[in-house]
């Protein structure tokens, strides 16, 4: 795990995945070379993880011209068991709420 200056290791409680999903939650007509710029991977990366998703049936990827428009299956459970019974619904309620004018009432 890498360090930071100070000692402190960098992790954080969001996956990669996780903020692919979220980017695409925000514009379902993103391109995958802005998902990479907004979370910081490279582009290859950022279209594997769509890949990924696409491929664990949380994305549907329809083709419009030459871009792809993103539909979420946001019904589909967490992977982990011990958030199986929560739908990703709830990650894409808690994560983009503050995108429509700050924390739900």
């Amino acid at each position: 795990m890498a360090k930071l200056d100070g000692g402190q290791s960098r992790w954080t409680f969001l996956t990669n995945h996780a903020r692919v999903l979220l980017e695409i939650a925000r514009n379902p007509e993103v391109r995958v070379r802005e998902i990479a710029a907004a979370i910081g991977i490279t582009e290859r990366t950022a279209q594997g993880i769509v890949t990924d998703l696409k491929e664990a049936g949380y994305l549907d990827p329809v083709r419009v011209g030459r871009r792809n428009h993103y539909t979420i299956n946001a019904g589909r459970r967490f992977r982990h068991h011990t958030e199986a019974d929560m739908p990703v619904q709830a990650l894409i309620d808690m994560f983009t709420h503050r995108d429509h004018g700050g924390a739900p009432s």
